[in-house]
Parts: C-alpha cells; structure tokens; sequence
C-alpha cells in the first residue's frame, strides 16, 4: 500500500512538473512572439459608415458567407456603436447580424469590443470579443482589424473593389506584424 501511495505522489510530482515546463515554453514562445500593434489613436466619428470586407481570416461565424460582406457602423446617444454586418449566403439570401462596439480606454483608443449576443447576455465577459484596429490609411478608406492573439483578421475597404498595389502595401505591414497573410480568404464583392 505504501509502494502504492508513493507512486501516486511521484506521478503527481511529475506530471505538476511536466505542466510547469510546458507553461514555460508557452510563455517563452510568447515572448518570442511580436506583440499586436494598434494604430495609435482611432477617430470614430470618422470610422462609422459603411466597409466592404476585401479578406479575412476564415472563421466559424461566418461559414454562410459567400459574398458581399460588409458591415455599417453608426453611433448611438450612450457612446457605444451599432454594428449592422450583412453578407449573401450560397442560397442568395441576405444574412444579418446586429451588434454593439464599444470602446475600450480613452475616446480615441483604436481598441474596442464586439459583441453580437443578446444584450442580457452582455455582463457575460465571453460574449464580447477583441476588435482592434491595427492598420488605416490617413483618409479612412482601408483598415485592417485584429484582435491581440491573430486569431481573426478582416481587411475593409469604404469600396467594394481595392486597388491591387494598395492591397499589397497592407500585405507587407500585415506581414510585419506577423500575421500569416496565407490564410487570408478574398470575399466576393459581387454587384
């Protein structure tokens, strides 16, 4: 019984240290890694209207999308921003879904949260996800938005069609920062 209790602390022992090596290489290679930068102030006064999606990363919440995906920002009297994003599905339907932005920090941070849940859902820090803007040209007409792990990443554009050189040009920076612009999705901007 004794042998057996001991092999148990022992298995306990190791693997609390196998857990502690792992957590060390994970921080090590998170350190390793280039933080995601922001751009320094966003105005979002000027950001509201309307952006074209030109690319994203593929993700789960917009598996029906096939085309003609954009969203429509527009302020509300509390501060937060109304979020109206759109796309047309396989079948040719217009799917929509409508969600809040706030900003977090300072009126002019480029670091805001989305959420597309009920709002009696919204105490719930889950249901808000990271939406920073980490690349926009001087006059607002191309953006780049992320979130601090690479997870998601979308290019907008305030038109449907972008000029190949300028897409380019925001390629490279995107590359900079470390993202793997191989998994960019082109979205079909039909008319």
């Amino acid at each position: 019984m004794t042998l057996f209790l001991h092999s148990r602390a022992s298995l306990a022992t190791l693997l609390g240290l196998l857990l502690i090596c792992l957590g060390s290489m994970q921080v090590m290679a998170q350190q390793g890694d280039q933080a995601v930068k922001t751009v320094a102030t966003l105005d979002v006064p000027r950001y509201l209207g309307t952006w074209y999606e030109i690319a994203k990363f593929p993700n789960w919440f917009q598996k029906k999308c096939v085309s003609n995906t954009k969203a429509v920002y527009s302020a509300k009297p509390d501060g937060s921003l109304r979020v109206l994003n759109s796309c047309k599905t396989a079948a040719g339907e217009t799917s929509e879904a409508e969600g809040l932005a706030r900003q977090i920090g300072s009126k002019d941070s480029p670091k805001l949260e989305v959420r597309f849940a009920p709002e009696w859902l919204s105490f719930l820090p889950l249901v808000w996800g990271d939406y920073w803007v980490i690349d926009i040209d001087p006059q607002y007409q191309l953006a780049a938005v992320s979130d601090p792990r690479r997870e998601y990443l979308w290019v907008l554009s305030r038109t449907p069609q972008l000029d190949p050189k300028v897409y380019a040009d925001l390629l490279q920076r995107l590359k900079q920062q470390q993202f793997n612009i191989q998994q960019l999705e082109i979205t079909a901007q039909n008319k």
